[in-house]
């Protein structure tokens, strides 16, 4: 783990991120709510609007979901001392990476090699 990783603003930096996503949580849930099919009230293209727009509700939500986990890991890795290693081979991860992206898991060798 390399000594030069600026911890404490990078955690400051997850928790905001977290803070974030947990504060549109509201949001998404009212997004996501089932589409009403009464052809009274609603025409059949803005049925078809309203079913497209609650699966890129329920697609965001699912993003948001997954973001949480790894912050949630990330900060885990960081109590557990195991912050900034690479979880496939265990070399340090470049803090230049990290600084970029908080939640990078791999060093730039592995993520290359994982992404052929």
């Amino acid at each position: 783990m390399p000594d030069a990783l600026p911890w404490p603003e990078l955690r400051a930096r997850l928790l905001a991120l977290r803070g974030q996503l947990e504060s549109i949580a509201g949001a998404s849930a009212a997004a996501g709510q089932t589409v009403e099919l009464d052809q009274a009230s609603v025409g059949r293209l803005s049925r078809m609007d309203a079913l497209q727009a609650q699966q890129m509700a329920l697609a965001t939500e699912q993003r948001r979901q997954r973001q949480l986990q790894q912050i949630a890991a990330a900060l885990r890795r960081m109590e557990q001392g195991e912050y900034g290693d690479c979880l496939a081979c265990g070399e340090p991860i470049d803090p230049r990476r990290l600084h970029a992206d908080p939640l990078a898991t791999h060093c730039i060798a592995c993520a290359d090699q994982a992404s052929r």
